[in-house]
């Protein structure tokens, strides 16, 4: 986590931003990149006819605002990462202000699609002269997302190229962008300036080129929440272009603080969605193409929650006009036994002995169980045998937790 706010880090001194300022920056930047993914997906998966292959539709627009999303945080990562940090990545609690303290008064829920949803979207991405003239009428003091990434970029220029290490960068296709390495100091500038300019920093003028000459998203917002697209007639700029209809969605209700802890469906949905919070954790620490692989596999397993969290949306909640909804939080873990969790787990190796182990007997697997686990998470060591596939990296998970909670059987 980010030790100081964003708040915090934007008012020191230019001259005092050092390589440790730098760091606390890019790992706060990470935090709010992130934290804008569940409630989008939540609105995307909402849709009930999804159509993908049309980008003006709402459902295109929010599609391809997730995938930029996603690809800030790996630029964010990146940036962090070439510098000699390591990302931490967390989410906020559901509903709750963005990390970093942006956006003080805005409260950020998960929940279906709706013009009120879109409405506070619209806010999360509210362009930078908006911001300014926003807080010179409200009196109110707190930093602009572009004006906190335009203190990153300066801070990169005043450190000097020899800041940009180049190590542990991931670079894979997301959607129809790049997430590119960052191993020169114009490279990172170059990645600050796309994240501004597709996000939240953009200086509000859609004739400032961005990627792909794609409007930034606080615009593709703003043409679901008016209905028309985002065109310039004479001289200025309007929602005065082609219709955007808005479509039937799942009423799913907003979530309540805490989630719903006591539903199966949603609880095997964070399960899920913790393992892609794991793979991302762990593909920025890794080395070679490993790092690469965790984080495609992440971001694939992200979209294939799509069916889970939309059938967690048809269910009603009792004594209310709505559904649930998936609330991307840790789920309460059940205890771990041998008998229902590490047995199950083994069951293919029933009458092997493997490394002189019996595998299915709690006995021998409890005498043995670090041996065991060093073997197993060990992606270059003697896994099962060639004969076997190798372990699921959440059945390793598992198996150490076994370890942590006594190996009970």
């Amino acid at each position: 986590m980010a030790s100081r706010s964003i708040a915090e880090l934007v008012v020191v001194p230019a001259e005092r931003r050092d390589l440790t300022w730098l760091t606390d920056s890019l790992q706060a930047a990470v935090e709010l990149e992130l934290s804008t993914i569940p409630p989008y997906l939540c609105a995307l998966w909402s849709i009930k006819t999804p159509t993908p292959d049309d980008p003006g539709s709402v459902y295109g627009l929010i599609r391809s605002v997730v995938l930029e999303e996603m690809l800030h945080m790996g630029l964010a990562s990146n940036l962090l990462t070439t510098i000699g940090g390591t990302p931490e990545l967390s989410l906020p609690g559901y509903p709750g202000h963005l990390p970093g303290g942006v956006h003080p008064q805005l409260l950020v829920g998960l929940s279906g699609l709706t013009k009120e949803a879109v409405k506070v979207f619209m806010e999360i991405e509210l362009p930078e002269k908006q911001q300014r003239r926003r807080a010179e009428a409200t009196a109110e003091s707190y930093p602009t997302i572009g004006a906190f990434y335009d203190a990153i970029s300066q801070a990169f220029g005043d450190l000097g190229p020899s800041i940009v290490t180049g190590d542990r960068q991931l670079t894979i296709r997301i959607g129809s962008e790049q997430l590119v390495a960052i191993r020169t100091l114009e490279q990172a500038q170059a990645a600050i300036t796309v994240i501004k300019e597709q996000g939240e920093g953009t200086p509000g003028d859609p004739e400032v080129a961005v990627s792909g000459n794609e409007l930034a998203h606080y615009f593709k917002f703003g043409e679901i929440y008016h209905g028309k697209t985002y065109v310039k007639v004479g001289n200025s700029w309007g929602y005065d272009g082609a219709p955007v209809p808005f479509p039937d969605a799942w009423p799913m209700l907003e979530v309540p603080e805490g989630g719903y802890p006591e539903q199966d469906a949603v609880r095997s949905f964070d399960e899920r969605f913790m393992s892609v919070m794991s793979d991302l954790q762990e593909a920025w620490q890794a080395r070679g193409g490993d790092g690469a692989a965790r984080l495609a596999h992440a971001v694939g397993t992200m979209f294939n929650l799509a069916p889970l969290a939309q059938a967690i949306m048809q269910v009603p909640v009792p004594g209310k006009r709505g559904t649930y909804g998936p609330d991307f939080r840790a789920p309460v873990a059940a205890p771990v036994s041998f008998r229902t969790d590490i047995a199950p787990m083994f069951q293919r190796f029933r009458g092997q002995m493997l490394w002189r182990f019996d595998l299915t007997d709690y006995e021998h697997v409890k005498a043995n169980a670090q041996t065991i686990y060093s073997r197993i998470s060990d992606p270059g060591g003697p896994m099962p045998p060639p004969l076997y596939e190798p372990l699921e990296p959440e059945q390793v998970r598992r198996f150490r937790r076994w370890i942590d909670e006594g190996c009970p059987a």
